[in-house]
């Protein structure tokens, strides 16, 4: 059985408050997109993992996907072993969530492989386990994220026949730097109003990450300039970076970037 899990961009992110617990209160729309890697689970008299494409760092028990079975497998004793394959292509450390998709696409395939009769709300709570963006994968369509991530709420957004011009400088930004550069704050305005009118999108829907990542990394910002000097109606840093995405009304001419980068562009369906 294989699925494809997809990345997904973030529309808009407020940092709102530390919480007790160590995590962060925010507010988010994440929204799908057709940047995908491919992911193939089958039974095996043994289990294992392999990948594929971009090098993973790390030991493969500490891999999400290895994780997603070892989680089933506790209140699931009778599942059998498999073999999983991931081909990586979705970006690392680029705020793209990569590999929260391949746990939770991980989850609802053992779910149909297995027969396990999970329901959505199982899964996501499941996936919340894993990580706070996993729970998103499960539905995988334009959703509010708020608590740390976990809340999920359906949101009226359409892109459809929108192109994404997707760029990933190579830069890795681990979690915790992301966060030192960061002033939480209450917000006067909702993000849901804003995300409402996407006129006012250039103007008023940020990304609380970008000023302490672009500070410190130049050249991510110097690509979100080069999105919109290229006609982008709205550019902006997804999750806490690195990559840059770029919304264009029509497919946008070849934007030069240096050749190490991860270049992604096409229609939103």
């Amino acid at each position: 059985m294989i699925v494809f899990p997809n990345a997904k961009i973030n529309l808009g992110l407020h940092v709102l408050r530390k919480r007790t617990d160590g995590y962060h209160d925010i507010d988010t729309c994440m929204y799908p997109i057709p940047l995908k890697e491919a992911l193939e689970i089958i039974p095996s008299p043994s289990f294992s993992f392999t990948h594929s494409g971009i090098p993973i760092p790390g030991t493969a028990e500490h891999n999400l996907i290895v994780k997603a079975f070892q989680l089933l497998l506790t209140d699931f004793p009778k599942i059998t072993a498999v073999a999983a394959h991931l081909h990586k292509h979705i970006p690392i450390g680029a705020g793209l969530g990569g590999g929260s998709a391949d746990a939770a696409f991980a989850l609802k395939l053992l779910n149909k492989l297995f027969s396990l009769g999970l329901t959505q709300k199982q899964l996501e709570d499941y996936a919340s386990q894993l990580g706070s963006d996993c729970p998103f994968f499960v539905q995988n369509k334009a959703q509010m994220a708020t608590g740390r991530g976990e809340k999920l709420e359906s949101i009226s957004i359409d892109l459809s026949g929108t192109w994404i011009y997707l760029i990933h400088p190579g830069i890795h930004i681990g979690t915790k730097e992301a966060y030192a550069g960061i002033k939480p704050s209450e917000r006067d305005l909702d993000l849901k109003e804003i995300l409402a009118d996407p006129s006012s999108w250039k103007s008023q829907l940020v990304n609380d990450f970008e000023k302490g990542i672009f500070s410190n990394y130049p050249e991510i910002a110097s690509i979100k300039s080069k999105l919109y000097n290229a006609g982008a109606w709205y550019a902006a840093m997804s999750g806490s970076g690195s990559a840059v995405f770029g919304l264009f009304k029509d497919r946008p001419e070849e934007i030069k970037f240096p050749e190490h980068y991860f270049l992604f562009s096409e229609n939103l369906a």
